[in-house]
This record gives structure tokens, sequence and C-alpha cells, in this order.
């Protein structure tokens, strides 16, 4: 049985890119998108389905959005969970927003990261947010140092773990293509 809320969950095969910070989300990486919100796929996902549910408002904070925003935010998010739970067939989540640079916040744009669980995928159960932070920290300065030099919407190749590795944007272009019909 799918738990998940009615919210409405809409994709346009011709999805304009995204903002996700400085950076752009291209609208082939987008699989689920409601009013004020959206759901992508990740570029160098924590665990097997790894997703990342954001506001379409680019503002750092979760503070910082309004009450219809943050709503909407949530209600797209715990839809994102429902279905990434059936579809990668686990019985846990992990809901995780980093909100400011001292809680890990690398990219200055509201997201939720949507993490699907599986007994014993880490060690230590807590050891997920450490791979997260270090995901994120990892990730935010190859796009940094990436954006200095060329297109700032070209995904990096940043090798700093060798567990993780960032995708190609065909990739990643292929995971939402897959994810997109779950959401119909």
């Amino acid at each position: 049985m799918i738990r998940t809320s009615a919210h409405p969950c809409t994709f346009n095969v011709a999805s304009q890119d995204r903002s996700f910070g400085p950076w752009t989300v291209h609208g082939s990486e987008v699989f689920c998108e409601s009013d004020l919100s959206y759901a992508f796929v990740n570029l160098k996902p924590v665990v097997p389905g790894h997703v990342l549910v954001s506001s379409k408002r680019v503002v750092p904070r979760f503070l910082d959005l309004s009450d219809e925003e943050s709503t909407d935010l949530w209600r797209l998010a715990k839809r994102v969970a429902g279905v990434m739970e059936q579809h990668c067939g686990v019985s846990a989540l992990t809901l995780v927003i980093q909100d400011g640079a001292d809680a890990g916040q690398t990219v200055p744009h509201v997201h939720v990261h949507v993490l699907p669980r599986r007994k014993g995928d880490f060690e230590e159960n807590d050891q997920v947010y450490d791979a997260i932070d270090a995901a994120s920290q990892d990730q935010a300065a190859a796009l940094r140092s990436h954006a200095e030099h060329h297109d700032k919407d070209v995904h990096v190749d940043a090798k700093t773990s060798e567990e993780r590795v960032p995708r190609s944007a065909e990739d990643m272009a292929a995971e939402a293509r897959k994810l997109r019909p779950l959401f119909g």
C-alpha cells in the first residue's frame, strides 16, 4: 500500500530548468513538480534513491519561505518520500534539511534530502548524516570551482569519495525518466 498524500504532482516533458542556489537543475533531471516546489535527482546520492525536493523560489533558509511555500515543500516531500519508499523497496526513510551554513548547508537554497533507508545501510545509523555532509561539501566545492571557469550548469566530477561518484547528466536524466511515471 502506498502511503502518500494526494498532493498533485505534475511533470511537463518540456519542463523548464530550475535554479538551485547559484546553479541550474536541468528540466531533464526534474521528476515531479507542484505549484511551488520541485523534486529532482541527486548528482552524488548517498544511498540508492537519494533525491532532493526544493522550493521553486530561491531562498537560502527555511524561515525565508512563505507559509504557503513551506506547506507545499513538505507536502511534496511527503509525496516523494512515499513513492520512493515503495519504489526502492524499503521500510524507512531519512528526511533532512540542512538549514544554514552552521547546519552543514552548502547550497544556499532550501531543499529536503529524501533518503530511502535499509537496515544496515550504514554501520551505525547516524553515519548517514556525516555522509550527507561530506557529499554536500564535495558537490558544492566542485560546482563552485567549475562555475568560476565554465558554464554554471555543467555537472562536475568531484571524485573525493571512491564510494559515491558524481553521475553524468545522461544518467541523471535517465533516472528522472524512470521516476516520472510513478508520480502520474
